[in-house]
């Protein structure tokens, strides 16, 4: 059998796949070929099949380098649902258990370990390993490497040694996201220059990006959340501890449940909540970016921030966990003024040196320009990762397009009023100070300094506030202003300010922007529901299935979803199986699974069919 053929036994055997999708197939031929390769592949576009289905086909046991022990856990739970022979080691296990495991491994009783890269360094590991014929290893979330990445591992540094110590055996480095320089730090560090390199599309159609002006940021959370998707599980960012937990209590008090996860909470209790949230409907988890990495829930409905992100990296990889079922998700976020200010200053105050500034205001200015689009949003954001695109129609941008208009006029006004507080009284101010000069607000500290007797007092009255501030944030966008690095958040003008303020360059603003009436236009239309492809006797179907599963993942000590995912009793509903050889080709239904749950699946089915829909549920 050609190995080719062998890695489609195995994705239609084991995981219950008919095809390969983009290009896994490339992918794991490579692999079984022996040869190292670095892929970057999105969330939910099924990078584990990458290392998992050559791991089978190649001599010996797989070994995966994974960063978080709850990803462990859940992998080797998945697979072992699949009936492979996989494990881990971790520093959660008792010795007893370790040594179960090392023992296993030792008699060739496991298909794929999975371990952290702390553990697999240390020599008892090593040693162990060597003992034992490897058919590869796979290096996850890889952008760990990377010093300048958001999620860096100083462990990971040392995965280059297994070049040294297994010179024969394949190795693969896979990451959701990596800009250009990320690649080019992974390859070096893990020494795979010489590593062919698999860059799937980073375009996640099923996910709407909304991007909305902050105002009252509780209020228009509850109202997005309730009117978009009442009764499902969504994850929240926010940037401190303290916000976290606001947050969620304001969300329970509405009606909407919710827990708080953070890295000062008492890690039994966090363990608890995201327990909950993997396993339960309609929880919604307000976290900061502590939460994200290895939770696999392929049902979150929507990822939402009600604080701006530090970087496109972390936006796109927080967002990247709605809709890993690949239904419809929402990508919503809430940002102001006030979060320019606070990432810029958190920046200039932090304990980096001059590259690691410079490399933060530039990630700064790309999120903000993100932000501040009025093109496509995927279509700015997946640039940013070198990927050429076409305007989506499913973002706020495309389908609600705003106007333009020229505000060349207002951006001088602002930089006239930050030249001559600097020029008259060598002074400078925040935002909100020069708004209220702007405003010719009479406040006393305006009074005291005498700037009241600025040209510029009073000249913007014509505006709102609100007006006034996407004003300046735009320009902070663009370039035509900075945060200064001596002051707190004070504005200062930049080279480009003197090309707008001699009227050489016309600034335009999206009239969505404008607040003139006291109301955000940023009013999206309702989203298609993640069902309406399902007819009604589909859908019922559907609900039958999944109280089956349920009911089944508790009576076997399972997460439900390791017994058949959303997507594949979808699937089931739809193609509704009338005999086991229908059911075996229905994607995602393996022969394992098949032999464990296809008569109570098509009884389900039966029951559904006949109208006896009272939720009787098949047992064996």
């Amino acid at each position: 059998m050609s190995p080719a053929q062998a890695a489609l036994d195995v994705l239609r055997n084991v995981f219950g796949h008919q095809q390969f999708r983009g290009e896994q197939a490339e992918i794991v031929q490579h692999l079984i070929e022996g040869h190292d390769c670095v892929v970057l592949m999105p969330t939910g576009a099924g990078k584990s099949l990458c290392y998992q289905v050559p791991a089978l086909v190649r001599p010996g046991s797989g070994v995966v380098i994974s960063p978080l022990i709850a990803l462990m856990h859940d992998q080797v739970q998945a697979l072992r649902s699949l009936g492979v022979r996989a494990a881990c080691l971790n520093s959660s296990m008792s010795w007893d258990a370790i040594q179960e495991v090392e023992d296993a491994w030792l008699r060739g009783y496991i298909d794929l370990l999975y371990i952290a890269p702390e553990r697999l360094l240390t020599s008892r590991c090593l040693s162990l390993l060597k003992r034992v014929p490897i058919s590869l290893f796979a290096i996850d979330e890889a952008h760990c490497v990377s010093q300048w990445g958001h999620d860096f591992r100083p462990e990971y540094l040392g995965l280059s040694e297994l070049a040294r110590l297994w010179p024969d055996v394949p190795r693969i480095a896979l990451t959701a996201t990596a800009t250009s320089r990320t690649r080019e730090e992974i390859e070096e560090r893990l020494q795979l220059k010489q590593a062919q390199t698999f860059i799937a599309s980073f375009d996640r159609p099923n996910i709407r990006y909304e991007i909305v002006e902050k105002t009252q940021v509780r209020q228009q959370l509850m109202r997005f959340i309730s009117e978009n998707h009442p009764n499902e599980s969504g994850i929240v960012y926010c940037l401190s501890r303290k916000r976290c937990e606001t947050i969620a209590e304001f969300l329970n008090k509405q009606g909407i449940p919710a827990l708080p996860y953070h890295a000062g909470m008492n890690p039994h209790e966090r363990a608890e909540n995201q327990y909950r949230f993997l396993h339960e409907e309609g929880i919604v988890m307000v976290a900061t970016i502590a939460f994200g990495m290895g939770v696999n829930k392929p049902d979150v409905r929507f990822v939402a921030h009600i604080d701006m992100p530090r970087s496109v990296e972390n936006y796109y990889q927080e967002t990247g966990r709605a809709g890993r079922d690949g239904l419809p998700a929402t990508a919503w976020m809430a940002y102001g003024l006030a979060d320019v200010l606070q990432q810029s200053k958190m920046i200039e105050t932090s304990q980096g040196n001059e590259q690691f500034k410079r490399r933060s205001r530039e990630q700064l200015s790309a999120m903000l320009a993100l932000c501040e689009t009025a093109t496509c949003r995927r279509v700015q954001l997946l640039s940013y990762f070198g990927q050429i695109s076409m305007p989506c129609g499913n973002c706020d941008v495309c389908l609600d397009p705003p106007k333009l208009w020229d505000a060349t006029i207002p951006a001088q006004k602002v930089l006239s009023t930050v030249y001559w507080l600097y020029k008259k009284y060598q002074q400078r101010f925040g935002a909100k100070y020069i708004i209220e000069i702007l405003l010719g607000q009479h406040t006393e500290r305006i009074d005291s300094f005498g700037h009241d007797k600025l040209s510029t007092f009073g000249i913007g009255k014509e505006y709102s506030e609100e007006v006034w501030h996407s004003v300046i944030r735009q320009l902070l966008a663009s370039g035509f202003l900075a945060v200064d690095i001596e002051g707190y958040s004070t504005l200062a003008l930049t080279r480009r300010s003197v090309v707008l303020l001699k009227g050489e360059e016309v600034f335009r603003l999206k009239q969505s922007s404008l607040i003139l009436s006291g109301r955000s236009k940023n009013v999206m239309p309702t989203r298609k529901k993640s069902f309406q492809e399902l007819h009604p006797e589909a859908y019922q179907r559907y609900q039958l299935l999944r109280q089956w599963r349920d009911q089944k993942g508790k009576e076997q000590g399972l997460d439900p979803q390791f017994i058949f995912n959303d997507t594949t009793l979808r699937y089931i509903a739809l193609e509704n199986p009338e005999n086991m050889q229908t059911l075996a080709h229905i994607d995602g239904v393996n022969l394992y699974k098949l032999n464990m749950y296809g008569k109570e699946v098509l009884k389900s089915m039966r029951a559904s069919n006949s109208g006896r829909t009272s939720m009787s549920l098949p047992t064996t």
